[in-house]
């Protein structure tokens, strides 16, 4: 089996609504912007408050994306 090389960027995914889109969103954005997504992982999960109730969820997630050579 030949070795593989993977690239490992950090974003940070929103979603007014829950983690999950807030993992979709940022996953969908690595995948617009690099070849070959095929991992995350989460590292952090925080969110906003305003007026005592969550206005947003924040997801901060490593993608990796295999590298072609």
């Amino acid at each position: 089996m030949p070795n593989s090389v993977y690239k490992k960027v950090e974003l940070v995914g929103t979603s007014p609504s829950s983690l999950s889109d807030a993992i979709n969103n940022a996953v969908a954005a690595a995948a617009e912007i690099l070849e070959n997504v095929t991992w995350f992982e989460v590292s952090e999960l925080r969110g906003h408050v305003e007026n005592g109730k969550v206005s947003q969820y924040q997801v901060v997630l490593k993608v990796g994306s295999k590298v072609q050579h």
